[in-house]
């Protein structure tokens, strides 16, 4: 059985003056449907970035990617932007949840991309809001809330679709200790209900919830 993503010889550069710089070096990777893993390393390994292209939201570099037998390596933007709305459901370090939509229509993006009915939507979405304690905030925009808040509807909208694939980058960075633990009990529970879970993180208590560690440094995957 083939793995769910692998990775052959995943090359990322940038050009500068001085040449090319190398952002990640033969990166060689399979990772199984149901696994939790944990990508960690310095500041500037590649961590992000690596998460990026899993997602499809990086198209420039080289090396051969399946996804579930697709060969992402081949597809135009727009097919791997199809892809990325089936299957993936990302947590960005920056939040990047849209300024003038409240907190509930933010949410309701990622269903908006899947063929699910208007009243079903809406009842998602109210369970995500309960789940994560902000009912009370959904009419909010993104620049009334918190930090910490901002991170819960970050989350929120990542798994409201339950998608087939969870990239978090430093998912509990802005949280406080008591909501962090929160987000990585709920991660283990969607991964033990399925979900295939990649995380970038500096805190050896969040990765300690996968079931495997991922180290990179300066673009290379340690072995």
């Amino acid at each position: 059985m083939n793995a769910m993503i692998r990775l052959r010889n995943i090359e990322k550069a940038i050009k500068t003056k001085a040449g090319a710089l190398y952002i990640l070096r033969q990166i060689s990777l399979d990772i199984q449907e149901g696994e939790f893993v944990t990508i960690m390393g310095p500041s500037g390994a590649g961590k992000s970035t690596l998460l990026a292209l899993l997602g499809m939201y990086d198209h420039a570099w080289e090396g051969e990617y399946y996804l579930f037998d697709d060969p992402i390596h081949t597809l135009a933007p727009r097919e791997r932007a199809a892809l990325n709305k089936r299957h993936v459901g990302f947590v960005f370090q920056q939040f990047h949840l849209l300024d003038d939509l409240t907190v509930a229509e933010n949410l309701d993006i990622p269903l908006s991309y899947r063929n699910i009915k208007g009243s079903q939507r809406q009842s998602m979405v109210a369970d995500m809001l309960d789940r994560f304690g902000i009912v009370a905030k959904k009419d909010l925009f993104p620049s009334q809330l918190s930090g910490g808040q901002q991170q819960l509807v970050a989350v929120a909208r990542a798994i409201v679709a339950n998608p087939t694939l969870l990239l978090a980058d430093e998912p509990t960075g802005n949280l406080h200790t008591d909501q962090g633990r929160e987000i990585m009990e709920l991660f283990k529970k969607l991964n033990q209900q399925g979900m295939t879970i990649i995380q970038v993180t500096h805190s050896e208590t969040n990765a300690a919830c996968g079931n495997r560690i991922i180290r990179l440094r300066d673009g290379w995957m340690e072995k």
